[in-house]
């Protein structure tokens, strides 16, 4: 039997294959781990399958579904059961923290900000995406259902910032063409990938959209890659090389 949903996403039912779908991309790692400094002992909050997760430091990774502590890999350090919001470590207990696509999905964002803050010492870095800027991805006109409530879902990023306190600053990051990491809008040159299940199954979003309206868009994506339609309206993206969308680093800094 499957325990309770630690956020607002069920991994324990629709987690399967997750780590398959949602790689590392070493170019966006890369803003990542210069954000961690020169931290040694870090800890990852809804740690996940391990993505992002440094492998030159000693990380502390913390993931409440047991589908997704399954999918890590055996190189990776063995996840803590625990949720963002309730973190078993004292105050300070590490050099810095990290978030990475799941402040979003917590049951109580503040209280899981606070957190982070409070056993970092140092940098606590999150990496999310600003719902202001989810529709200047061209999906917006096939499933504006599906920003809509991706747009729910995410904090506002000034209000992250307040939260964490200290210095903050915030980088958008660009997204590369052939992206390793399924997120939404790292397929922004590739629709056809939208048209697999398994590509949608592995961006939570999907989750929060009514299955008639899913079947609306795939259809219409379907058709408009047939007949060209989607080619004459954006098939300049299929050789622009990087994406400047809405993914968002948020580095804080104690004060």
């Amino acid at each position: 039997m499957s325990g309770p949903i630690a956020g607002d996403f069920d991994y324990e039912t629709h987690g399967a294959g997750y780590a398959v779908q949602r790689r590392t991309d070493p170019r966006i790692a890369a803003y990542v781990h210069a954000a961690l400094g020169d931290a040694r002992t870090v800890i990852n909050v809804g740690a996940g399958a391990g993505s992002y997760e440094p492998v030159d430091r000693r990380v502390t990774p913390v993931e409440p579904s047991a589908s997704m502590r399954s999918q890590r890999p055996g190189h990776l350090a063995t996840a803590v059961n625990a949720t963002a919001e309730n973190l078993p470590f004292p105050d300070d207990a590490f050099d810095a923290a990290m978030a990475t696509v799941t402040i979003h999905q917590w049951s109580d964002t503040d209280a899981g900000l606070r957190e982070l803050r409070r056993v970092s010492r140092g940098p606590v870095v999150i990496l999310t995406f600003d719902g202001d800027a989810l529709d200047l991805l061209w999906l917006a006109e096939y499933a504006p259902e599906l920003i809509a409530a991706e747009r729910r879902r995410y904090p506002d990023i000034a209000h992250v910032r307040q939260v964490l306190g200290g210095t903050t600053t915030i980088t958008s990051v660009p997204i590369p063409i052939d992206c390793v990491d399924g997120f939404t809008e790292a397929y922004y040159a590739r629709p056809e990938r939208f048209l697999d299940p398994l590509v949608r199954k592995s961006q939570s979003a999907w989750g929060f959209v009514d299955q008639k309206a899913i079947g609306r868009a795939v259809e219409r994506l379907r058709t408009d890659l047939a007949d060209g339609a989607w080619d004459r309206r954006h098939g300049h993206l299929r050789q622009q090389p990087y994406f400047l969308g809405s993914l968002r680093l948020i580095t804080a800094l104690p004060g």
